[in-house]
């Protein structure tokens, strides 16, 4: 079981400010993941944000190709993103921030991404339809902007 405490509500402060960026992956941030990562497969959700758990930074876990046989889950270390399509994606969103609330929300389809990896190697990615948007609601936890904000 995770020892980290989940932050709910939405209007809870710790949810609402703007992360700082991780200037070095550290062993503080090494174990943060780790027990990130336990509590995503706890809560069976498809992503965490630092804030969620009560940490000012900006670092998030992220499941891609969910219920897949290539389904990894990621960490990503100061997430930033290069490129958003024109293309809309629309889908049921729900946050463990938030529980039994669930909205459509329209986000972009295709997204490119630049983040740093555990090892500090800066890394891009493109990803699609569910995967851009489990990114894109992690980076806007980041950014102190919940999932309701986007109806």
């Amino acid at each position: 079981m995770a020892n980290l405490k989940l932050q709910t509500g939405e209007d809870n402060p710790t949810l609402r400010k703007k992360c700082e960026p991780v200037k070095k992956v550290t062993k503080k941030e090494l174990k943060l993941i780790k027990e990130m990562e336990e509590l995503l497969k706890e809560k069976k959700g498809l992503g965490l944000a630092a804030p969620q758990v009560g940490e000012n930074i900006r670092l998030c876990i992220v499941r891609l190709n969910y219920n897949t046989d290539s389904e990894i889950i990621m960490p990503l270390i100061n997430p930033r993103i290069t490129s958003l399509s024109d293309e809309k994606f629309t889908f049921e969103e729900g946050c463990l921030s938030l529980p039994d609330r669930f909205e459509k929300v329209t986000r972009p389809k295709r997204i490119e991404l630049m983040f740093m990896n555990k090892k500090g190697d800066i890394q891009t990615l493109v990803l699609n339809d569910l995967n851009a948007v489990v990114v894109q609601h992690e980076i806007d936890h980041l950014d102190g902007i919940l999932f309701v904000d986007r109806i």
